[in-house]
């Protein structure tokens, strides 16, 4: 089968060296009294890639649902019946988690129909990880409402993370610190930040904080407004 090829393209094979370098310079001249039209195919271009990796993310979502909306180890809160789960990978010491958590109940506050996840997901050093190792054994040895009371704790929490902290921290608020302070270094603890970091890899998850809203990957700090926009995306999709 021959395809036939457009009179134009016919005629620029059949350019000589010449009349391509003419060509060239034509073009060039063009584009520099036209930037505009460079700035529009960029446009175009990061479009059609977002659109791309949109489609990726979702699929990616989709093949580890039941790692992001299910798992024993995490925390739930917001309205647990809720038509769109919010799930956020989070670090304590980090200061966009931190700005990021008025937002986010900011945004469970009024609209009142989105379940939330929290994904404790360390990954600035071992302070990291010696916070979450005690707001999750904190959630082993007393509850999830000791749990939420920690974790808001931790986020605006400026003294050391380590032993010595955590113990005055869950004096603080009323807890047993010394049973916490035993828990963190127990195999369910590090089981559970194993999962998270597992599965962040699979998602392609390198920052905090992360969110996923439904099927939808939303990479780094949002406002409220922005999130709430997504989630009326969503419901109207």
């Amino acid at each position: 089968m021959i395809v036939a090829l457009p009179a134009q393209a016919l005629e620029i094979e059949n350019l000589d060296e010449s009349g391509r370098a003419a060509l060239r310079a034509e073009i060039r001249a063009y584009l520099l009294e036209n930037p505009e039209v460079i700035m529009e195919a960029v446009a175009v271009l990061e479009e059609r890639e977002a659109a791309g990796q949109a489609a990726a993310d979702v699929d990616l979502v989709r093949a580890n649902a039941d790692a992001l909306f299910n798992s024993p180890g995490d925390w739930v809160g917001g309205n647990p019946d809720g038509d769109i789960t919010l799930v956020e990978f989070m670090d304590y010491r980090c200061s966009f988690c931190r700005r990021a958590v008025p937002e986010v109940e900011g945004l469970l506050a009024t609209d009142g129909n989105i379940r939330l996840i929290l994904k404790e997901f360390p990954i600035l050093g071992e302070e990291s990880v010696a916070a979450s190792r005690f707001a999750i054994a904190t959630k082993i040895v007393a509850g999830d409402d000791a749990y939420k009371s920690v974790h808001d704790a931790l986020m605006s929490y400026t003294g050391s993370m380590n032993t010595a902290g955590f113990t005055r921290l869950a004096d603080a608020l009323g807890l047993d610190a010394s049973a916490i302070v035993a828990e963190m270094d127990n195999d369910a603890v590090t089981a559970v930040i194993a999962a998270n970091h597992a599965l962040a890899q699979r998602l392609r998850i390198s920052g905090t904080p992360s969110f996923v809203m439904g099927e939808h990957m939303l990479r780094g700090y949002l406002p409220q407004a922005q999130m709430q926009a997504i989630a009326d995306e969503i419901r109207t999709n």
